[in-house]
């Protein structure tokens, strides 16, 4: 039910059952529907069919169809169209969490040095010093900073609905949250606030008030997807290679993990929904406090 959904959401909701769902099971009766024939589907899913040449699908995108299944015929079984949800019971593909990429501090301290005097500096400064999303950090109001407290609040994120910038919710309530500025940020932004007076003042009436804090040359949103772009052309510059700018939130709490700041604080400044799902990412970081604890213990109980 569209009015259940976000829009974005419903859009890939609709674009899985077009061309996933609907060609292979379509003309079937759901009541007749297998957990046989839905693992048949996931599997076929998974391997492709190179011959024909059907490339496989990721993991992530396996499960996006089998949870989508799984909605439409809990509703279907919740208007007693079918006996059970047959997609619930089929075997959903393991999912296997990557590591993922983060710059060391040498390499942070490269990123910095690069990024002095480029327009969008601030914006890397503070995704990288915050952890912020990039849609989240792209959706960042003035109105959300604090730069006297040295403080903001994600209340918002810019993203993309039907080929649309819209500002939107946050991901999820744990998103919305407060997050205290380094001070490197902190003097990063109040720069980039007086390049953006003077840009301001430079469009003149081509300027469009957004409220945003960063903004493209005539003060609009900036298109997430620009961003991409313009980030991986600064890092390979830096002699970094090829960086993507979700690296950055990884970077940064990789970082603040690694420095020995508490996972619950973490996952916090990262808006996870648990301190489990920050475990389960970065749990690895923290392998040299896992031994400082047992080795602590260590000392305790070998003394005499």
């Amino acid at each position: 039910m569209s009015h259940q959904v976000a829009p974005n959401a419903l859009e890939n909701y609709e674009t899985i059952a077009k061309h996933h769902i609907r060609p292979a099971l379509g003309r079937r009766p759901l009541a007749k529907l297998s957990v046989a024939e839905i693992d048949a589907l996931l599997s076929s899913k998974r391997t492709g069919n190179p011959k024909a040449g059907v490339k496989p699908l990721s993991v992530s995108t396996v499960r996006r169809i089998r949870a989508v299944l799984g909605q439409a015929l809990a509703q279907a079984q919740r208007w007693d169209m079918v006996p059970r949800n047959v997609a619930a019971l089929s075997t959903a593909p393991k999912q296997t969490r990557s590591e993922g990429r983060t710059l060391s501090p040498e390499q942070a301290r490269t990123l910095l040095d690069a990024l002095r005097g480029h327009r969008l500096e601030a914006l890397y400064v503070t995704m990288l010093g915050t952890g912020l999303r990039r849609g989240e950090a792209l959706g960042l109001l003035w109105s959300d900073v604090d730069l006297k407290g040295e403080t903001l609040t994600v209340n918002h994120q810019l993203k993309r609905e039907r080929g649309i910038l819209v500002l939107g919710d946050v991901k999820t309530q744990k998103s919305r949250r407060a997050v205290n500025l380094p001070k490197t940020v902190v003097e990063a932004l109040k720069v980039h606030r007086n390049c953006q007076r003077a840009e301001r003042l430079h469009s003149g009436p081509a300027w469009q008030e957004s409220g945003h804090v960063f903004t493209t040359m005539i003060g609009t949103p900036i298109d997430p997807r620009n961003i991409g772009r313009d980030f991986a052309s600064v890092t390979e510059a830096a002699g970094l290679g090829h960086w993507h700018p979700n690296e950055l939130r990884h970077s940064a709490l990789s970082l603040m993990l690694a420095r020995g700041v508490p996972i619950e604080v973490v996952s916090d400044v990262a808006g996870h929904a648990s301190i489990r799902m920050t475990a389960d990412v970065y749990g690895y970081i923290m392998e040299p406090q896992r031994q400082a604890a047992a080795n602590a213990l260590d000392a305790v109980l070998s003394s005499s």
